[in-house]
């Protein structure tokens, strides 16, 4: 056991003093407080009026169709701020005042001799827009639909049946209720990949490096390899885990600080989170942790210069690959048996049974089996990869081949 704190205290220690981790840890905090200051910057640049982010576009009436009612449409929220014009405007003038950006986009209407309306939407490019925003041909379809209603003395009856009086409800046919917000789901599936993957990265890159400065001459004849392997898993894993709350804590105090208490509430409803829930993470990501740590330990025994280690780490990375995109790609349909397959797969479970439990749809059941396979799985690892790195530690030849690992493991074992 001393051996054990002695390898986590070495492995901490190393880990917290790489300038690769104090520099990627304060470029991501850096980059977490710019993005959540976004809205603030963009105000400041813009300028702080009630505009920012409408589109300026005039409306050119000459013949007053509409009889002054399209000033309403500043009333509606469409996200427009619309200048109404009832005098004659050239094109050639409407693309000067777009060119001197004192407008966004033009419509003109134009009378045809047959006595429909021509509306002529005039933008800068194509690129800006395939058609007519839908929002705005309904808002003038309907603003010139009352216009006329009201022209036919109906009473105040007969224009409310003119309009339907639906109710829209959205029922599913499965039992199974589902909530939560997806977006947050999303966003927590990366920061529970990136936290899983590249803390777990870190002890290939850590045993290579070890393996190539020698010290690990130093450990092997010190301490066992098992000690070795879990000291080291373990320590990357804490100075992980305190990256990854150190990160979420800053995100947190940057949302309630900049952000405005409406975009708040709408990009981060954390409503779901609950302790069970926050402990099951932190479970799922120790675990998740420990089977890819594993793996990669066993890459990094087997190559003894860092510029190997893309190449030997490369299938774990693909098996981490897969694993995300195979719960979050599940999580589109999360009562499927592709889901509940994810949620139990080793691979893949660290990254999907969470936020089954955040949508509460996980059972008990699932829940247990879960973590009883996962936990297998890593027994599994564990054993195997300490066989193949106690006797590959000390190879500073070649890079060893998936043939040669294999032989190394029969060999250890007769």
């Amino acid at each position: 056991m001393k051996d054990l704190k002695t390898v986590i205290a070495f492995s901490i220690k190393d880990m917290v003093k790489r300038k690769s981790f104090i520099i990627s840890t304060c470029i991501i905090l850096v980059l977490i407080v710019i993005g959540f200051n976004i809205p603030n910057i963009m105000k400041a640049i813009t300028g702080d009026n009630e505009n920012i982010g409408e589109t300026k576009l005039l409306i050119v009436d000459s013949t007053n169709v509409f009889e002054g009612t399209l000033q309403s449409m500043n009333q509606m929220d469409l996200g427009y701020n619309v200048q109404v014009a009832n005098n004659e405007i050239s094109f050639d003038e409407i693309k000067t005042k777009i060119e001197n950006n004192d407008i966004d986009q033009a419509m003109m209407i134009e009378q045809k001799e047959d006595g429909t309306y021509k509306l002529r939407y005039i933008i800068e490019n194509m690129t800006q827009a395939a058609m007519v925003p839908e929002d705005l041909v309904n808002t003038i379809n309907m603003l010139y639909t009352n216009l006329q209603i009201s022209k036919l003395g109906l009473t105040q009856e007969q224009i409310a049946s003119l309009s339907p009086n639906f109710e829209f409800v959205i029922e599913q046919t499965e039992e199974q209720e589902i909530s939560g917000n997806l977006a947050v789901i999303m966003i927590l599936s990366l920061v529970l990949f990136y936290a899983i993957y590249f803390c777990a990265y870190q002890v290939s890159s850590s045993i290579t490096t070890e393996k190539t400065s020698k010290i690990m001459e130093t450990l092997v004849t010190s301490t066992s390899p098992r000690t070795i392997v879990l000291g080291k898993t373990i320590g990357i894993g804490i100075v992980g885990l305190i990256q990854i709350c150190v990160i979420v804590a800053v995100a947190l105090i940057s949302a309630k600080a900049f952000l405005e208490p409406e975009l708040l509430n709408a990009v981060l409803d954390m409503s779901m989170m609950t302790p069970f829930l926050a402990i099951m993470t932190i479970v799922y990501f120790i675990l998740g942790y420990f089977a890819y740590a594993l793996l990669y330990a066993l890459t990094g025994s087997t190559v003894s210069k860092p510029e190997d280690i893309q190449s030997a780490n490369t299938p774990v990375a693909i098996l981490a690959v897969i694993g995300f995109y195979l719960s979050y790609f599940t999580m589109m349909n999360p009562t499927s048996e592709l889901n509940q397959f994810a949620a139990i797969f080793p691979i893949s479970s660290p990254f999907c049974m969470p936020f089954r439990i955040m949508m509460g749809i996980a059972t008990t059941p699932e829940i247990i089996l879960s973590i009883v396979v996962l936990v297998a799985t890593i027994l599994i690892i564990a054993q195997v990869a300490i066989k193949i790195y106690s006797n590959a530690i000390l190879n500073y030849g070649t890079k060893m081949t998936l043939k040669d690992i294999v032989k190394v493991y029969k060999d250890k074992n007769n």
